[in-house]
């Protein structure tokens, strides 16, 4: 069983928060844990929010808050030090990266040849919209225009060649959100897209531990019968950014996967 997007953003890099993860995952039966941080928690990746910031208040103060809290060199090393050591499960390293089309040469530049095991490439923003911080962001917005940029930003992530897999595709129906559209043909671009990058997808419990009231548990079925029929790989995870939420309905999203 693999847990594949653990988030260590709340502690300091040591063997001992690392062991933390461990620990919560032989306890869950996880045989693998992939391990990352959000690309913004570094300072080498601000330029990328210069619009996003300027686009409200609360995503600015927001930002302003958890940019540079961490040190990419430090993570790095980080990395080389838990592959010396011995664990109990299989331990993965990553990057979890915002994706803006402009920026793809500016991200190349700071995640190739960093020795990560996997890049997962994220939609957080679409038209500089942080859509996934709260509901009452999008008070006014044209729902479906909103959609049709999602998803037309994360085919253009899948054919950037830039990562490994994408995070939670449709993670935009966090608070309830649906559009008047089927989304059948964006779900079968996205699938073609990420199968002929040979990319997988994120089976993601997160949004559902954040907003049970209003999403659902993983990704929509329509969606997973999509990427399954496309041959697209998918990885169960629990964005967990706490120890004890690793390996969060893993379980049940295999079974959900296992029967789609």
């Amino acid at each position: 069983m693999v847990d594949g997007h653990i988030h260590i953003e709340r502690g300091e890099y040591t063997l001992d928060w690392i062991n933390r993860f461990v620990q919560r995952a032989v306890e869950m039966h996880v045989d693998e844990i992939r391990l990352l941080e959000h690309n913004f928690l570094f300072k080498e990746f601000a330029p990328m929010y210069d619009s996003v910031c300027v686009y409200n208040d609360f995503v600015n103060e927001w930002f302003h808050r958890v940019s540079g809290t961490k040190n990419y060199d430090d993570y790095l090393r980080l990395i080389d030090k838990v592959r010396s050591e011995k664990w109990p499960v299989r331990i993965k390293f990553g990057l979890e990266v915002c994706y803006f089309k402009k920026f793809e040469d500016f991200t190349a530049k700071l995640i190739q040849g960093k020795g990560f095991d996997f890049l997962l490439g994220s939609i957080h923003f679409v038209n500089n919209f942080a859509f996934d911080h709260t509901a009452e962001l999008w008070a006014g917005l044209d729902v479906d225009e909103v959609y049709r940029s999602y998803f037309e930003d994360s085919i253009s992530l899948a054919k950037s060649g830039l990562f490994d897999g994408i995070g939670h595709p449709d993670s935009i129906k966090m608070f309830g959100h649906k559009p008047s559209f089927a989304l059948t043909d964006y779900y079968e671009n996205l699938a073609t897209a990420l199968a002929e990058s040979n990319m997988y997808a994120d089976e993601n419990s997160g949004v559902y531990r954040r907003y049970s009231a209003t999403a659902s548990l993983g990704m929509e079925v329509e969606f997973l019968k999509i990427l399954k029929k496309h041959n697209v790989r998918i990885v169960t995870s629990s964005d967990a950014h706490h120890p004890e939420d690793v390996g969060y309905k893993i379980r049940e999203m295999e079974q959900i996967v296992a029967e789609c």
